[in-house]
């Protein structure tokens, strides 16, 4: 489907929240594309490294997942947006031999602040690290989560990774448990709580590109509704009310006491 450039251009950001092995990676890579926007997904931990200018493997530790692989390109985009207003480096180390608790915060903190960065540099798809969580607030970003059945889920792995069927079945366990501490420990959420989303897509029978095509449209329908007073959003906007009494459904023989 075509996308209305012209309408989306209001919006900043999508976050893209996915169940391991759900495609979600994929599908965020693939509607990036289509939009002509910034892929922003293992990047992020690379430029966290170097705002806390500490190797990248003491930063894994307390992400979701390992990275192996860098998007500078990208990256160098968003320095400028996120130096103005926070600039750690340039002096020294943040910590040489800091305390469990003060590296994690500080690392949290400088997530934050790219992330926002991302978002108000504009154009970009934030794949993961609970953007759906920090820019919950902004009505210019649309949030998305990705799902799948587990045997959905390990039969992608076993097709994409190569593993067997239960070294698959491990890894997605493992990175589900991993995910979910994650939210847990830095924002104090669940992430399969819906409300945290605009759009929850079970890629179960739908095609990536059909979920790539809902995205889309839900951007566009998003955007359009920028304008609108909060005060006259939500399911009751442009609704008469009841004409008479409402009463319940109630089963045969069910007694109405």
């Amino acid at each position: 489907m075509d996308v209305n450039q012209q309408t989306i251009a209001a919006m900043r950001a999508i976050t893209i929240s996915r169940e391991y092995g759900s495609g979600g990676g994929e599908i965020a890579a693939r509607l990036a594309r289509r939009l002509g926007w910034q892929l922003i997904d293992h990047a992020v931990i690379e430029q966290t490294a170097r705002e806390l200018e500490v190797y990248e493997t003491e930063v894994e530790k307390h992400d979701e997942e390992y990275v192996e692989s860098t998007l500078s390109r990208i990256l160098n985009r968003i320095r400028p947006a996120s130096s103005a207003g926070f600039t750690p480096s340039g002096g020294p180390a943040v910590f040489a031999s800091p305390p469990r608790a003060a590296e994690t915060r500080a690392y949290q903190e400088t997530l934050r602040h790219i992330i926002t960065a991302a978002a108000t540099t504009g154009h970009v798809v934030l794949v993961g690290r609970g953007g759906q969580v920090l820019l919950a607030d902004k009505r210019d970003v649309l949030h998305v989560r990705v799902v799948a059945p587990l045997e959905l889920r390990v039969a992608y792995v076993v097709h994409r990774e190569g593993l067997d069927l239960d070294a698959a079945h491990r890894r997605v366990q493992a990175k589900d448990r991993a995910r979910t501490r994650y939210m847990q420990t830095h924002y104090r959420c669940q992430h399969e709580d819906p409300h945290l989303y605009d759009l929850v897509i079970d890629i179960t029978v739908l095609d990536l590109d059909s979920a790539v095509d809902l995205i889309c449209l839900a951007l566009e329908r998003k955007a359009s509704r920028l304008s609108v007073p909060v005060e006259q959003l939500g399911p009751a906007a442009g609704l008469a009310p009841y004409p008479g009494k409402p009463v319940d459904f109630r089963a045969p023989g069910q007694s109405s006491s």
